[in-house]
């Protein structure tokens, strides 16, 4: 990528853009955002921005945050937790700007300064599904990744679907299961998924992360699935199992009109420790999985992922970064599996290593992605 000075109107030639870095959350993928956060922190050039740490709590409080990247670490053990505290911080305009205050009972709120953009390093519900978006479009205030309609629906596996679809993408078999459907006709919900075909995946509708996935053999096993996946949305989508390798493609916005860029394709193979699918464990915790890249794939193929991994991120309206996976049949066809819109994203995460396999390495990444923001405009003007 060139070397661009990323001064932009309204921003400051004086000072350095001021970013604040935004992680934890509501959503059960709160421990995943923090380590996230980590990766950022630790390799964002603060010779270049003026970096703020703003955590989540479980509670939804924002709260100044440490910026030191052990304190966000994750082991089999321990789960890092972004902690409710005393003062709370809050994004508001104070004379024309986009500030960062600091409120605490019965003290005057302190200014923090302005901020020139967000990098909402949040997965999950409350933070990846638009929410987070719709809130910095109402303050407009510039924001790292894709806008509203582009998180609800990468966020929504079953709208998902439909949307990949609708731009002629090739979507295995699958249902899409309703939290009145169960309640009231399980029965009904069970001859769907055994029309499907064993083996299936219950996946929760609107989670990230593996969370709450579920590899189900048998009718046997489907009910306590669907009650595990439950715990995490009550919309549900269950896929039907597909033969075939696991590809991904990172994609990134281009600058101006320019296409999006796509990486060169990966592949996810999970290397033991009981692990039957690319689970969360598999990803987070255990350090069990490789990736190769670039896959061993057919040059046609190579280049068949890359271009629908662009279908695949302009059919949502994505925009800064999203990751777009795939199956590889042994015939040679590939079938789309999700977009991710804020995917993993510590170093060791595959869309920075895929980036970094085609000559972008994690530095540089998370700099054209403030690059991106900083020079794309809110809301529809």
């Amino acid at each position: 990528m060139s070397e661009e000075n990323v001064s932009t109107e309204g921003l400051s030639a004086q000072r350095r853009p001021r970013v604040a870095v935004l992680f934890g959350g509501r959503s059960s993928e709160h421990a995943v955002s923090c380590v996230t956060a980590a990766g950022v922190l630790g390799a964002i050039d603060q010779t270049k921005y003026e970096v703020i740490p703003i955590g989540i709590a479980k509670t939804g409080q924002w709260v100044l945050a440490s910026g030191d990247t052990h304190d966000w670490s994750l082991s089999a053990s321990s789960l890092p937790e972004v902690a409710s505290s005393a003062q709370t911080v809050a994004l508001t305009e104070i004379g024309g700007e986009h500030q960062l205050i600091v409120a605490s009972p019965n003290t005057v709120p302190q200014e923090l300064g302005a901020v020139d953009v967000v990098f909402p390093l949040l997965h999950g519900p409350f933070g990846e599904d638009g929410t987070i978006q719709g809130f910095l479009e109402l303050s407009d205030t510039r924001y790292v990744g894709a806008g509203v309609l582009a998180s609800a629906v990468g966020m929504d596996k079953h709208f998902m679907k439909v949307v990949f679809e609708s731009a002629g993408l090739r979507v295995g078999p699958y249902i899409a299961v309703t939290d009145r459907q169960w309640r009231n006709d399980p029965e009904t919900v069970r001859k769907r998924v055994d029309q499907l075909g064993f083996p299936v995946f219950v996946k929760p509708a609107r989670a990230g992360s593996s969370m709450g996935i579920s590899k189900v053999d048998s009718l046997e096993g489907l009910d306590a699935a669907i009650e595990a996946a439950r715990q995490h949305d009550p919309k549900l989508v269950i896929e039907a199992g597909i033969v075939g390798r696991e590809i991904e493609c990172a994609v990134l916005e281009g600058r101006g009109t320019d296409a999006p860029r796509t990486s060169m394709p990966g592949e996810i193979a999970v290397a033991g420790g009981g692990h039957e699918f690319y689970d969360f464990n598999a990803k987070y915790v255990d350090d069990a999985a490789d990736l190769s890249c670039p896959a061993d794939l057919p040059d046609e193929a190579i280049a068949r992922v890359r271009e629908l991994a662009a279908v695949a991120f302009d059919a949502v309206g994505a925009e800064g970064l999203s990751r777009v996976d795939f199956f590889y049949t042994p015939e040679g066809e590939l079938i789309i599996n999700e977009i991710n819109t804020m995917p993993g994203f510590t170093p060791k995460s595959m869309y920075p290593q895929m980036w970094k396999a085609t000559g972008l390495g994690y530095a540089e990444l998370i700099d054209e992605l403030i690059y991106l923001a900083l020079h794309r405009k809110t809301g529809l003007r």
